[in-house]
């Protein structure tokens, strides 16, 4: 999970995107995270996943790095700190 899932995972139904879902979704999942005590959170997207790389940069994401998958799939990994 450290490496390709995250602390957080999420999906918006295709007809439904695009309408700020994704956003207020990831802001409330963050929200539970700092009740929980968590101070770092790390999620992943698909470089090619323009979509949820706004959203996770919307939400204060700081792009760590990028690896390449067996499939030659790129993951980027971004990590938020919540206050």
């Amino acid at each position: 999970m450290l490496r390709i899932g995250g602390h957080i995972g999420y999906g918006i139904k295709p007809s439904m995107r695009r309408k700020g879902y994704a956003t207020r979704l990831l802001n409330l999942s963050l929200e539970e995270c700092q009740k929980l005590g968590l101070k770092k959170i790390l999620i992943t997207c698909d470089k090619e996943n323009e979509g949820s790389r706004k959203t996770i940069q919307h939400n204060g994401g700081q792009m760590e790095n990028e690896f390449v998958e067996n499939d030659g799939n790129i993951v980027q990994r971004y990590w938020i700190s919540i206050l």
